[in-house]
C-alpha cells in the first residue's frame, strides 16, 4: 500500500467498515474482459480471515463466470463526505475501504445455505432471521474467502 499512513490493520476497524456498508463489489475475469458486479452482503470475520457470503439467481452471466474462474477481487467502501479544497486537485472524498482478493465457493448444502442466509439478512437489516431449507432451496448462495485484504481510511 502506497499510503501507508491510511492503511487500516485492526480487525476491530476493518469490522466497522463492513457493519457500516452494505454492498460488496466483485469483481472477476469473462473470458479475458473484466466484468464486476454490486452485491448485498453478510460476513465473518475471524483470525485474519474474512469470508463474504451472497446470494443470487442459480443461473446467469455472475455464475457462470465464477464457475469457469473462481478467483475474484472485491471492494467494500464508505465514500463518507467530499472534501473540497482550495486547489481542486487536492479535493476527494474522506472515505473507509475494505479490497481483497479471494476464492468462491458455492454453498450446495442445506444448512450452511440457510446459515449464510441468515447471516446476510442480519447485516442488512440487523434482524436474525431462521431461513428454511426450502427457501435457500430457490437461490445460489456462494462465499468469497479471503485472507488477502487491507483496509484503507482518509479521515476526516
Amino acid at each position: 500500500m502506497r499510503r501507508k499512513d491510511r492503511e487500516i490493520t485492526d480487525m476491530q476497524e476493518i469490522a466497522k467498515i463492513l457493519d457500516a456498508c452494505k454492498t460488496a463489489s466483485i469483481a472477476m475475469i469473462d473470458e479475458g474482459t473484466p466484468y464486476v458486479v454490486p452485491l448485498s452482503y453478510g460476513y465473518e470475520l475471524s483470525d485474519n480471515q474474512l469470508v463474504l457470503y451472497f446470494h443470487s439467481a442459480k443461473e446467469g452471466r455472475k455464475i457462470g463466470v465464477l464457475k469457469n474462474n473462481n478467483q475474484v477481487c472485491f471492494t467494500v467502501f464508505d465514500e463518507g463526505e467530499p472534501l473540497h479544497a482550495e486547489i481542486p486537485c487536492n479535493s476527494g472524498y474522506y472515505y473507509s475501504s475494505i479490497i481483497g482478493n479471494g476464492t468462491v465457493e458455492f454453498i450446495e448444502q442445506a444448512e450452511e445455505k440457510t446459515y449464510a442466509l441468515g447471516k446476510m439478512f442480519a447485516h442488512q437489516s440487523g434482524r436474525k432471521v431462521v431461513f428454511t431449507e426450502e427457501q435457500a432451496a430457490t437461490v445460489c448462495v456462494f462465499k468469497v474467502i479471503s485472507t488477502d485484504f487491507t483496509g484503507k481510511r482518509k479521515p476526516k
